[in-house]
């Protein structure tokens, strides 16, 4: 979750559009609080950066706690309210996200070195990867923006507007022949 920095030559990547930055040093016995709302300014850019055609609102309600020593705890509540483009019709949708998400940051002296490859190994799919602080500080607006574009609906519809049927889709001009069909035709005897 590094940002505006350089990797191995690579260019840096451009600042989030909606930071929040709490340190980790704040997180010490008890739990750390923090209610975060985004402006006008970071939903546009954010309702760009996920092709929204709105942001209206979005607000969390996150909570950071320390875990095995140096590494920190973030869980969280969103609630957002978007506006998308209906897959069918091109018309606004107006959609309401709510999410609870949680990870898992470490200092980077924690973190194991994968080098230029990571081979992830399927009992490692079951472990929590801590992701890496930012010289000692979380993110937690970032965090916030990145659950809420894995929260949106992929497929957004307009009220009243249904997924086109297999038929259909068969019958539109610019439909591919479905494979399967073609090999069903060559099974059948002449």
């Amino acid at each position: 979750m590094q940002h505006g920095t350089t990797h191995g030559g690579a260019p840096a990547s451009p600042p989030p559009e909606f930071s929040r930055f709490v340190s980790a040093d704040r997180v010490q016995r008890g739990e750390v609080v923090e209610e975060i709302t985004a402006g006008e300014a970071e939903r546009r850019a954010l309702a760009a950066r996920f092709e929204l055609e709105a942001i209206d609102r979005l607000t969390a309600t996150v909570r950071l706690s320390r875990v095995r020593g140096e590494m920190v705890r973030v869980s969280g509540e969103l609630e957002a309210e978007v506006v998308q483009t209906c897959v069918v019709t091109l018309e606004p949708v107006r959609n309401t996200v709510s999410e609870r998400f949680e990870a898992l940051f470490a200092p980077d002296a924690l973190l194991p070195d994968y080098g230029d490859e990571i081979d992830i190994d399927a009992c490692m799919l079951d472990e929590e990867m801590p992701e890496a602080m930012d010289n000692g500080r979380i993110d937690i607006g970032e965090l916030t923006a990145q659950h809420l574009s894995l929260a949106l609906d992929p497929y957004p519809r307009a009220p009243g507007v249904e997924p086109p049927s297999a038929e259909e889709v068969d019958a539109s001009p610019d439909a591919r022949p479905n494979p399967f069909a073609v090999l069903e035709r060559l099974k059948r005897p002449h």
